[in-house]
């Protein structure tokens, strides 16, 4: 599989989140990640591979997020709201503290918008 820390655009999400998922069930939290390369400045793409039950507890987000299902079934928590997403469900995340819970073996692709701070021109 190419590696995403290798700046390829083309990458197999089936195979990568294979790979989380393996890594996630050896793992203490039960969950894996990787962020993916982007040439966009303040796009940030990170798959997340959660083993049945695990969560990511609540937390607030760096920015404007939304939260695609790849391959088995979230549950976002926000506030008061919930929501269940299955095989490709997708929803944009509230700008509130929040958390997901994975039902079944799950991968996800977050997408969140970061700022990011202008860099000073540079004198030739």
């Amino acid at each position: 599989m190419t590696n995403p820390s290798d700046g390829d655009a083309n990458l197999d999400l089936q195979a990568l989140g294979d790979e989380l998922l393996e890594q996630a069930a050896d793992s203490n939290s039960q969950r894996a990640g990787r962020t993916l390369p982007h040439p966009v400045n303040g796009l940030r793409q990170t798959v997340v591979a959660l083993s049945d039950g695990a969560q990511m507890h609540e937390h607030n987000s760096p920015g404007p997020a939304s939260l695609l299902v790849l391959r088995g079934r979230a549950r976002l928590l926000a506030g008061a709201e919930t929501f269940d997403l299955g095989n490709l469900g997708y929803a944009a995340i509230p700008p509130q503290r929040h958390s997901v819970e994975a039902i079944g073996d799950t991968v996800v692709l977050l997408t969140v918008a970061v700022m990011v701070t202008p860099q000073p021109a540079r004198q030739a």
